[in-house]
């Protein structure tokens, strides 16, 4: 398979923002201070995040990182409020001005596209909105989490497992299988338990045992 270009990443998360934009774009009140997959942050909280994650380059990274002493949830949640809006009409407006940007702390495109991705699934997993990225996009973020570790600990939790798609292309490791849809493969390497009820394979409670 043709290694992608960094553009056509980009691409692919710019498409990933636009739609999680217009699945928010008619919340109630109550469904943005839902409870999403990622923590304790509510769904107006994690897009904050994204918002944050598209509008800091390297310096400006490295910059708030040293400020929280290295500690990556301060500066995550420095980053959250400042581009938390006073409401969450506002907030999705902050968003919206970011879906095209391709701004990042470092060249790893591939990971800021499964920002997006992963994140996007923790605010509809919860609110049972049904739309799934495209496949194109969660096989190249499928592919870099079983590569290695980065920002979610994927690396080590794919490791020593053979994983494959039932719906697309991707497959990687060795050792006891876990099959499944590769949605539910990128989310369960991100660490959201919920998604492991939709694997199956020998492998599985090995996988389940390292979330």
């Amino acid at each position: 398979m043709t290694t992608p270009t960094s553009e056509h990443l980009w691409a692919l998360a710019h498409t990933e923002r636009a739609a999680l934009a217009k699945d928010l774009s008619g919340l109630s009140p109550e469904q943005w201070q839902h409870r999403s997959l990622c923590g304790q942050w509510d769904v107006e909280q994690v897009l904050a995040h994204l918002t944050a994650a598209a509008s800091l380059n390297q310096w400006q990274w490295f910059r708030s990182i040293l400020g929280a002493r290295f500690r990556p949830d301060v500066h995550n949640q420095r980053r959250l409020a400042e581009h938390r809006g006073r409401t969450p009409a506002e907030t999705l407006e902050r968003f919206r001005a970011v879906i095209g940007s391709t701004t990042a702390p470092s060249s790893h495109t591939a990971a800021y596209l499964g920002e997006v991705v992963v994140h996007a699934q923790d605010i509809r997993q919860p609110l049972g909105l049904p739309r799934t990225p495209s496949i194109e996009a969660l096989t190249v973020v499928a592919d870099f989490f079983a590569g290695r570790n980065f920002t979610v600990e994927s690396g080590t939790i794919a490791a020593g497992l053979q994983l494959r798609a039932d719906d697309g292309s991707f497959a990687a490791g060795s050792g006891p299988m876990v099959t499944g849809s590769t949605l539910a493969l990128v989310m369960g390497m991100a660490g959201r338990k919920p998604y492991l009820d939709e694997l199956a394979g020998p492998g599985l409670p090995i996988l389940r045992s390292r979330i």
